[in-house]
C-alpha cells in the first residue's frame, strides 16, 4: 500500500498562473444552461437530477440550482428534472449551433402537499438532503439548515449526531467531537467550505465542532467513502461544513432570533441572539453578485456535578483494626468530588460573496469566524485513602473507614478561548468542454488559556471513608474534614498556555467530458498543496512556599449546590485570585518543576502535504463507474525538548537537564479507488466502493518531547538508580486502511428513504500508548510510556435507516449502526442509533428525538478496562408558526437528565460520574420564510 515515487512536480505556482489564464467570459457554442427552483420563486434546489433523455446525459444541479450541458449536437431534446418532494418536470429544449440556450425550471410540490412543503421546514430540509444523497457518487449523508432548525442542536456536532452512523463525544454535556461509524474523531477529515480545518486544541487533529454555531451552517455533508479527488486522510470519513450563500435562495432573505435558556442546576437565564441576511444584486444582464452574512451570539451559564475515582479500583492491602492482620480488598486510593460553575460564550460570524457570470463563470469568497470561550471555576475535594487502618475487616467489600487519611481541597480558575478562522477564495469556469475549479484557502485555529490559577489546600490526619459500590460512591468523613482551618495552602500553579494551528492550501481540479465506446464519460485530474504548522507553548510557574500558614478558611464561602453527597464549604474565586495578585511576588517558586512543565510540554510541528490524482467516471446505462489513483506526499518536522529531572537522594540534590530535540520524517502513499453506482430504477440505487485511506498521527503523539526522571538512592547499602519517562514518537507511521462499502437505498416516493449499508475496515499501523522500556532503546529505565504503531485492527458493521413523512403530517425517522470491532479500538461503540417522532403542518412543528450510544472502550488502567457507559439523550422541540414571518419555539434538552458515566472494569466501580441537569429554551424567530 505504501510506495516511494518521485514527486511529479515541484512546488511551483505555474498552476496558479494557469488558472488565471483560463478565465473566459465569452458565449459557449451549443450550450444549455439553466436553474432549478420552486414555483414560488423562494428556493433554489441543489441536487436535482437533470437529464437530456435522448443523449443519456445527466448531472446534478449545483448549490445555486444551476446546471450546464456543453457541446450538445444541434437538435430537439427532452429535458427531465427530478427532485424528491416535487413533481418531476419534462420539457422540450432546442439546441442551435453556436448558441447558448437558457432555461428556468420551476418545480411544483407533490400532489396533496402544502405549497411550501419543499421550501421551508423539516420536510424541505429532508428533501434537499435526500436529493443530494441520492445523486452523490459515493456514500453520503447530509443534514440541511432547515433540518438543523427543527431540533435543539446548538452546534455542528450535535446536528451531525442525528445522521446514520454518527456519534459525538460530549464535554460538560454538550457535543464536541464527531465520530463516524465507530472510528475515533481524530481519524476523520473536517473542512469548512472545502478547506481543511486545523484544530485549536493542543496535540490533537480532531476538530472540536462545538465552536461552530448551527445558525451559520447551510448544510453539513458527511462522505463515508471518498473518491480520488478527495483528501485521503479520512479513515472514518470526511465532514464538510457549508456556510450560507445568497444563491441558496432566489430572493432576499433574512432571519432574526432571540432566545432565553434555563438550566435547572443554575437558577439563571442565558441569552442568545442570531441574525442572517442574504440578497442578490443584478450587475448586468448576465452578472449577479450575491452577498450573505450571518452572526450568532450565545451565552450559557450552567453547572455540573461530578465524582471521580482517580486511578480506578485496584487490589489494596490494609491492616484490620480488629485482628492486626493484613486484609486484601478491591478498593480505591483516591475519590474526588467536583463542582463546576461554567459560563460558555459562543460568537460566530460569516460573510460570503458570490459573483456569477451566467452559468459559465463563478467566483466566490467564503469566510467564517467562530469564537468559543469557556469560563470555568472548579471546586474539588480529594479523599486520599493511601494509608490507615480498617475499623472492621468484615466490611472490606463495600466500605472502609480510614484514620490518618489525607484530603485536598483545591480550585481551578481558568478562562479558555478557542477560535477558528476560515477564508476560501476560488472560482469555477466552463471552457468549451473543460470544467475548471480552483481555490486558495487559509485557516487558523488557536486556543488560549491566560492566567490560569490552580490552588491546592491540604488537610492531614482526617477520618475518611467510602462505600465502593454504585455509580456515585458514598463518602463519609468526620466533622474536621469540613473545617477549613484544617486545610493549609500547599501549592499554587499559574499557567499561560497558547496553542496555534495554521494552514494554507491551494487546490486545482480540471475535468473534461468525452465519449468512450458510445458511453458518456469524464476524465478528472487535479492537485492540492497544504502547508500546516502546529505550535504548543506552555508557560507554567509552580509556587510551593511563602504562604505563611495560610488556611482555606480565609477564602470560605457557603457550600455549593451539589447533588452527589455532602460537599462542605466552598472557596471564593475572587478571594483567591485577589490574594495571588497581591502576594505572588513574595511566594517561593519551584524553578525545577516550572521548567519541567514549561519546556517539557512545548513543541512546534510543521506538515506539508502535496497531492496529485487522476480519475475516470463512465456512465454505462444504469451503471456508473469511478476509478482512479491518488498520490499524497507528506513532509513532517517537529522540534521540542528533552527534559530530564535528575534527583540524587544521597547528595540531596536536584537538577534539570534540557536538550533541544528536532526530527524530520517523510512518507508517501499511492491510493487506488473504485466506486460503483447502479440505479436499478429512479427509486432504487446500490453502491459499492473499495477505497484506501490514511490518518496521520496526532501532533501530540508525534511531537518531539521527552519527560524523563532519574532518582539515585541507597537500598541496603547499595546505590540504586530508578529511571522512568514519557516521550513523544516523531517516527510514527500513519494509520493505513483498506475499506469495503456496500449500500442500497430505496426512495419510495414523496419524502422518505429506506437504506442499508455494510462496511468493513482493516486498519494497519494502529497507534496506542504502551510501555516501551524493553524495546532496546531505553536500557536502564524502569518505565517509559510512548505512542507506538501496533498491528492490525478490524471493524465490520451494518448501517440501516428509515424515514417516512405521512400525508396526515406525522413524521417518523430512525437509524442504527451496529458494529463488530476489535477491542483495541478506543472510543468505539458497538451500537449507535437515533429515533425521531414528529408532526408538522402549516401552524405547528413538533419533534421528540432520542440519540443512543452503547458503551465504548476508553483505555486500560490498573489491569482493568475503562468504559464509557451507554448514553441515551432525549430532546423535545416544538415550533409554532404565528404567521409566515414569525415563529415561536420551545426546546427541552436532556429531558431524562442523562448523566455521563465512566466505569472501571465493572459498572459498580465508578471512574467518572457527571450530571448536567435539564435545559429549557424559548425563543422567537422573524424571517422572510
Amino acid at each position: 500500500m505504501k510506495h516511494t515515487l518521485p514527486l511529479p512536480f515541484s512546488k511551483s505556482y505555474k498552476a496558479i498562473a494557469l488558472v488565471l489564464g483560463v478565465v473566459a467570459t465569452g458565449v459557449q457554442a451549443n450550450t444549455l444552461q439553466g436553474q432549478v427552483g420552486d414555483k414560488q420563486n423562494k428556493a433554489l434546489f441543489e441536487g436535482a437530477q437533470v437529464s437530456l433523455v435522448e443523449l443519456n446525459k445527466q448531472i446534478s444541479s449545483s448549490r445555486d440550482g444551476s446546471f450546464v450541458f456543453t457541446k450538445i449536437p444541434a437538435g430537439s431534446y427532452t429535458l427531465k428534472v427530478s427532485y424528491i418532494g416535487a413533481q418531476s418536470s419534462e420539457q422540450v429544449v432546442v439546441i442551435k449551433d453556436n448558441e447558448t440556450t437558457e432555461i428556468k425550471v420551476q418545480l411544483a410540490p407533490m400532489q396533496n402537499e402544502l405549497d411550501n412543503i419543499i421550501v421551508v421546514g423539516q420536510r424541505a430540509g429532508q428533501a434537499g438532503a435526500f436529493n443530494r444523497q441520492k445523486n452523490a457518487d459515493g456514500i453520503m449523508s447530509v443534514v440541511s439548515a432547515d433540518s438543523i432548525g427543527q431540533l435543539p442542536d446548538q452546534n455542528a456536532a450535535e446536528a451531525l449526531q442525528r445522521l446514520p452512523g454518527m456519534f459525538i463525544q460530549r464535554d460538560q454535556g454538550e457535543g464536541r467531537f464527531v465520530g463516524i461509524r465507530g472510528i475515533d474523531p481524530g481519524l476523520n477529515n473536517v473542512s469548512i467550505n472545502g478547506a481543511n480545518v486545523p484544530s485549536p486544541e493542543a496535540g490533537v487533529r480532531s476538530v472540536a465542532m462545538d465552536v461552530i454555531p448551527s445558525e451559520l451552517i447551510q448544510s453539513l455533508e458527511v462522505s463515508k467513502t471518498v473518491t480520488p479527488d478527495m483528501d485521503a486522510s479520512a479513515i472514518g470519513g470526511s465532514i464538510n461544513v457549508k456556510s450560507l450563500s445568497a444563491f441558496d435562495r432566489q430572493r432576499q432573505s433574512y432571519s432574526f432570533t432571540v432566545q432565553g435558556s434555563h438550566n435547572e442546576q443554575v437558577d439563571k437565564t442565558s441569552p442568545k441572539l442570531s441574525a442572517s441576511l442574504s440578497d442578490i444584486f443584478e450587475l448586468s444582464s448576465h452578472t449577479q453578485l450575491g452577498i450573505a452574512t450571518a452572526v450568532s451570539w450565545f451565552e450559557r451559564e450552567f453547572s455540573s456535578h461530578n465524582t471521580e475515582t482517580d486511578g480506578g479500583w485496584m487490589s489494596l492491602e490494609q491492616e484490620s483494626a480488629e485482628t492486626s492482620d493484613d486484609v486484601e480488598f478491591f478498593g480505591a486510593e483516591e475519590i474526588e468530588q467536583r463542582h463546576y460553575q461554567v459560563t460558555r460564550e459562543r460568537l460566530g460570524a460569516a460573510l460570503n460573496l458570490d459573483l456569477h457570470q451566467g452559468g459559465l463563470n463563478k467566483y466566490y469568497l467564503r469566510s467564517l469566524y467562530s469564537e468559543f470561550s469557556d469560563d470555568e471555576f472548579r471546586l474539588r475535594n480529594e479523599y486520599k485513602y493511601d494509608k490507615g487502618k480498617y475499623l472492621s475487616a468484615e466490611s472490606t467489600e463495600t466500605s472502609a473507614y480510614f484514620t490518618e487519611a489525607e484530603m485536598d481541597r483545591d480550585t481551578k480558575d481558568r478562562y479558555e478561548e478557542q477560535s477558528i478562522l476560515s477564508v476560501v477564495a476560488g472560482g469555477e469556469h466552463i471552457l468549451q468542454s473543460w470544467f475548471v475549479e480552483y481555490n486558495v484557502g487559509y485557516s487558523k485555529s488557536d486556543e488560549t488559556e491566560p492566567n490560569r490559577l490552580d490552588v491546592d489546600f491540604t488537610g492531614e490526619e482526617l477520618n475518611l471513608g467510602y462505600a465502593a459500590l454504585g455509580s456515585t460512591p458514598t463518602l463519609s468523613h468526620s466533622e474536621s474534614a469540613h473545617d477549613l482551618t484544617n486545610f493549609a495552602m500547599n501549592e499554587i500553579v499559574w499557567e499561560n498556555n497558547v496553542s496555534e494551528d495554521e494552514a494554507t492550501s491551494f487546490k486545482l481540479d480540471v475535468s473534461k467530458d468525452f465519449v468512450i465506446s458510445g458511453h458518456n464519460a469524464q476524465f478528472k485530474m487535479g492537485l492540492k498543496y497544504n502547508d500546516r504548522e502546529k505550535v504548543n507553548q506552555v508557560k507554567t510557574v509552580v509556587y510551593d512556599g511563602g504562604f505563611d500558614d495560610l488556611t482555606a478558611q480565609q477564602f470560605a464561602t457557603s457550600a455549593p449546590n451539589y447533588d452527589l453527597g455532602l460537599f462542605g464549604p466552598g472557596l471564593s474565586r475572587a478571594g483567591i485570585r485577589e490574594y495571588f495578585n497581591t502576594n505572588n511576588a513574595n511566594l517561593s517558586i519551584n524553578e525545577l518543576e516550572s521548567d519541567i512543565e514549561s519546556k517539557g510540554k512545548s513543541y512546534s510541528s510543521q506538515e506539508t502535504v502535496t497531492a496529485l490524482y487522476g480519475m475516470v467516471s463512465v456512465d454505462m446505462g444504469k451503471l456508473n463507474i469511478i476509478t482512479g489513483l491518488r498520490f499524497e506526499d507528506t513532509e513532517y518536522e517537529t522540534s521540542g525538548s528533552r527534559v530530564e529531572l535528575i534527583k540524587n537522594d544521597i547528595q540531596d540534590s536536584e537538577t534539570v537537564a534540557i536538550t533541544p530535540w528536532q526530527v524530520s520524517k517523510s512518507y508517501d502513499h499511492l491510493l487506488p479507488n473504485l466506486t460503483l453506482r447502479y440505479a436499478h430504477s429512479d427509486s432504487l440505487i446500490t453502491r459499492f466502493a473499495y477505497t484506501q485511506t490514511i490518518a496521520r498521527p496526532s501532533f501530540g503523539d508525534a511531537a518531539a518531547f521527552q519527560l524523563l526522571e532519574s532518582e539515585t538512592g541507597m537500598d541496603d547499602g547499595e546505590v540504586i538508580v530508578e529511571r522512568k519517562g514519557e516521550v513523544g514518537n516523531p517516527e510514527l507511521n500513519p494509520y493505513e486502511a483498506e475499506n469495503l462499502d456496500f449500500s442500497i437505498e430505496y426512495y419510495p416516493g414523496k419524502i422518505g428513504i429506506i437504506s442499508a449499508g455494510l462496511f468493513h475496515k482493516n486498519i494497519d499501523n494502529y497507534i496506542a500508548k504502551q510501555q516501551v522500556q524493553d524495546n532496546g532503546s531505553w536500557d536502564g529505565f524502569e518505565e517509559v510510556i510512548q505512542s507506538v504503531n501496533g498491528g492490525e485492527a478490524e471493524l465490520t458493521g451494518i448501517e440501516v435507516a428509515y424515514t417516512k413523512n405521512f400525508d396526515n403530517g406525522f413524521m417518523f425517522s430512525t437509524n442504527g449502526t451496529f458494529i463488530d470491532a476489535d477491542e483495541a479500538l478506543p472510543n468505539q461503540s458497538d451500537t449507535v442509533a437515533n429515533l425521531m417522532i414528529g408532526y408538522e403542518d402549516d401552524k405547528v412543528s413538533a419533534r421528540l428525538s432520542t440519540s443512543y450510544k452503547s458503551k465504548s472502550y476508553i483505555m486500560t488502567e490498573n489491569d482493568a478496562r475503562v468504559y464509557q457507559d451507554t448514553h441515551n439523550q432525549v430532546d423535545l422541540s416544538v415550533k409554532y408558526y404565528f404567521n409566515e414571518q414569525t415563529q415561536f419555539y420551545f426546546n427541552a434538552i436532556n429531558i431524562t437528565d442523562e448523566p455521563f458515566y465512566v466505569y472501571h472494569g465493572e459498572k459498580q466501580y465508578n471512574y467518572q460520574y457527571e450530571s448536567y441537569g435539564r435545559s429549557f429554551e424559548f425563543g422567537i424567530t422573524l424571517s422572510s420564510f
